[in-house]
């Protein structure tokens, strides 16, 4: 690739990063839960009002809130669109569900409509079998996190694009089948989640050089560089594991709004670091720092779903592995290229330095956004 044309790539790169912050908050999720229990069954939908209003319309009067008087005033919409989107049925038959109330709850991201319904129960039915649609049409990065309760056991299933319709057997809960889905989910969150992604970028963009009296000078070995990744790597793991385990287990709480801004504030701060030096040398302490701010992020995501203690270890697991090979595999892909072109004129001026200037920009509006609660840039 020549350098004029490596030049042009970079600066669509860089500026086609602000298209981002309308995508970086928490992607867009629901909680189903369904018990079985003797000749009932009866299960929760929660969803989110965002979602529902981008679906079927609930903000009556345009004043960009969603009112609990709006979202009761649409109740039979909302029932129809979700009875819509939810099939539970076994050997073939479908079980008619009738939802009993709306409620509404409020989650780490926001407000969410909570359908309380019931259907008939399968007694004699050893595979359950759900189809679920809701949203996909609209956000095809929306997935639907389900929990089953049967016969004193625990499993869960996540729906997605790819994943409408799964099969759970009521007497043998399939654990492997449950790890890979949150190995999935890890990895699907580390890769929607841009504010995660430019922090571990900010850091990683330096790697392959080193800091001098003159400025930045490349590194003239591989195994330099790829130490310097591991270190970082390592640092951001060790930290963002231990939180995600002590958020997801309720034993630290920490304020939603707080932990996204501050989450934000990272990466303005890495990426500033990579233009004016705060810390000379040090790339694996700041992710250890700010990692652990970033672990409580990443738990939210699993907290909201409400498992059990059990079911909770195995997911976190799952999600947290998942999140380690969704971060290896930029680093796979970034590292052999930065370093082939770290001796260029376009990698050290226009890859760090407008890189990171376009990254600390769009932080900027993210922690403005998310410390406010206001949407500065709307796409």
């Amino acid at each position: 690739m020549n350098s004029q044309r490596f030049w042009w790539i970079l600066i669509t790169a860089c500026f086609g990063i602000v298209a981002w912050p309308t995508q970086a908050h928490k992607p867009s999720d629901s909680y189903l839960s369904v018990n079985i229990e003797k000749a009932r069954l009866s299960g929760e939908w929660d969803i989110a009002v965002r979602d529902l209003e981008s679906a079927i319309g609930l903000d009556a009067n345009h004043d960009g809130e969603v009112t609990w008087g709006e979202l009761s005033g649409r109740r039979a919409e909302v029932e129809a669109y979700a009875l819509s989107r939810l099939q539970i049925k076994s050997d073939a038959a479908v079980f008619p569900l009738r939802i009993l109330e709306l409620l509404i709850d409020t989650y780490t991201d926001g407000s969410y409509a909570v359908l309380n319904f019931e259907g008939q129960n399968p007694c004699d039915s050893k595979i359950l079998e759900l189809d679920y649609g809701a949203f996909f049409d609209l956000d095809p990065q929306h997935r639907g996190l389900f929990r089953l309760e049967c016969q004193g056991q625990t499993q869960t299933g996540i729906f997605s694009p790819d994943q409408r319709s799964q099969r759970f057997d009521l007497a043998s809960p399939n654990r492997g089948k449950e790890l890979l889905g949150f190995v999935g989910q890890g990895i699907w969150h580390i890769w929607v989640g841009f504010d995660h992604i430019l922090f571990l970028l900010a850091l990683l963009l330096p790697a392959v050089l080193r800091r001098s009296e003159n400025g930045w000078e490349v590194v003239d070995r591989f195994a330099p560089a790829l130490t310097n990744v591991l270190k970082i790597v390592t640092a951001f793991t060790v930290a963002h594991s231990l939180t995600l385990s002590l958020g997801t287990l309720g034993v630290v709480k920490l304020n939603s709004r707080w932990v996204e801004s501050v989450i934000a504030a990272s990466v303005v701060f890495a990426a500033l670091n990579n233009l004016r030096p705060f810390s000379k040398g040090n790339a694996w302490m700041i992710a250890f720092l700010f990692g652990l701010i970033h672990g409580f992020g990443f738990a939210n995501v699993l907290a909201d779903l409400g498992l059990s203690r059990g079911v909770l270890l195995l997911s976190l697991i799952g999600f947290n592995l998942g999140v380690e090979v969704g971060q290896l595999a930029i680093v796979a892909l970034f590292l052999p290229l930065a370093f082939g072109l770290r001796r260029s004129w376009a990698y050290n001026y226009l890859t760090l330095k407008l890189g990171s200037a376009a990254i600390a920009m769009v932080a900027t509006i993210w922690v403005v956004e998310r410390m406010f609660e206001v949407t500065l840039l709307r796409l």
